[in-house]
């Protein structure tokens, strides 16, 4: 069995090779087949066996991994882990080169609800999908990480700025183009993705084409406090989650009908064709249903647990909680609800999760946002909403959602593991 460690240093290696959706699931992919999963392509005739173990990924960035059980999926339904591969982050512009004052700066554009100040002063890295015409004149397509910084975006200095520390705010065009270089010419920028490649290990590059390249923060994740008990680390929202449910989907008793859904773009609204709008998810599953008619049976016999980070209640800002409804850092997975329907929790869905738990014996804490406050959302809803299955959302404490940097505890990823594990197994 894993101990808490090894989970641990599972999940930081995971965050540190995974900058992108594209990445996150190629590090997936990686760790399935390690694990006995077979890569299925959509545009083939699938034939699955009982007992075995099949992924998809569609788009680079989305990911759904199942195992076929040996009893007719009609008949038990599918157990459904959910959780996101993207995070807010600083995207590249299609045509991006600045060139003033003697440096060469990329602009960025701003994708989901980034928390910007954080983004300042930072060692950024660049990462993403490269689409290119090879030496022979065909299209390829590759991953690039530069896996050192290879931009900062440098704060205005405070005496040129008096009021930084009272009013400060952040202009997205003006404000946080990268600097890259001191050069006395503009530079060509697929030039130089061509030359960052070739460092990569890809050097039959003719011509590139076109990119989705996104900063990120190089700093590693670390496990910080007196006791390590918290994990520093960019994109745990929503990374964690997707790592928390890999992990348990190859822990599964294979005789069980179980599913993995990683959607790309949640954090810009899920509405895309491998996004939790798309139909991705629903494809697979009528794949493996076989018809119309098991396909309604087995959707009715199915819960999916949509997996998303709770907001853990800062000690600095505990007014911005319901004072009864103050999830801790390092106390156990959330079960999030929300009346309006932000969250997919029912009273049967959270307490199958809370049935779950006391059977593992870990704990469980619950989440309602503040009356007078607007909710977030996750995949849970739209999951739910468009394919009829019943669903909760859960998620792990932490602080700084939506920053650079992310906190979390030490033992709730391997906490909701556990559970999950045993939600799959049941």
């Amino acid at each position: 069995m894993m101990t808490l460690e090894q989970f641990n240093e599972g999940l930081t290696r995971f965050l540190s090779r995974s900058p992108t959706p594209f990445h996150a699931c190629a590090t997936m992919a990686e760790t399935l087949q390690a694990n006995g999963f077979v890569e299925l392509q959509e545009k083939d005739d699938w034939q699955l066996q009982a007992g075995k173990a099949y992924y998809v990924i569609r788009n680079g960035g989305s990911l759904v991994a199942f195992r076929v059980g040996q009893t007719p999926v009609a008949d038990s339904g599918w157990h459904l882990v959910g959780a996101h591969t993207d995070s807010p982050c600083l995207r590249v512009k299609p045509e991006p080169v600045l060139h003033r004052q003697g440096y060469f700066q990329l602009g960025v554009e701003v994708y989901g609800g980034a928390l910007l100040n954080p983004w300042f002063d930072r060692d950024l890295g660049l990462a993403g999908r490269v689409s290119y015409r090879d030496e022979a004149g065909q299209l390829q397509s590759c991953l690039l990480d530069t896996q050192r910084p290879v931009g900062v975006i440098p704060s205005l200095a405070i005496h040129l700025d008096r009021e930084a520390n009272s009013n400060r705010t952040v202009n997205a065009q003006t404000d946080l183009p990268v600097l890259m270089a001191c050069t006395d010419k503009k530079p060509d920028f697929k030039t130089l993705l061509a030359r960052l490649l070739k460092e990569g290990g890809v050097d039959d590059v003719a011509t590139v084409l076109d990119y989705e390249l996104s900063f990120y923060d190089c700093q590693p994740p670390e496990w910080v406090g007196l006791e390590r008990e918290f994990l520093a680390s960019a994109r745990l929202d929503n990374l964690l989650s997707c790592y928390v449910g890999m992990m348990s989907i190859i822990s599964a008793a294979p005789d069980q009908h179980t599913v993995l859904v990683c959607n790309d773009h949640e954090e810009v609204g899920s509405q895309s064709s491998s996004g939790a709008q798309g139909p991705m998810l629903e494809s697979v599953l009528r794949r493996v249903a076989g018809d119309e008619v098991s396909w309604q049976r087995a959707i009715a016999h199915s819960t999916l647990v949509s997996v998303d980070n709770a907001h853990g209640v800062h000690p600095n800002f505990s007014q911005r909680h319901d004072a009864n409804h103050g999830p801790l850092l390092n106390k156990g997975a959330v079960i999030k609800i929300n009346v309006n329907q932000r969250y997919a929790t029912n009273s049967d869905t959270s307490a199958l999760f809370r049935h779950l738990c006391e059977q593992v014996g870990e704990p469980v804490q619950s989440f309602v946002v503040r009356s007078d406050m607007a909710c977030g959302s996750t995949i849970g809803p739209i999951t739910s909403s468009a394919i009829g299955v019943a669903t909760l959302d859960v998620g792990v404490p932490t602080f700084a959602m939506h920053s650079i940097r992310e906190l979390a505890g030490h033992r709730d990823a391997a906490s909701l593991c556990k559970v999950l594990t045993a939600f799959f197994n049941r």
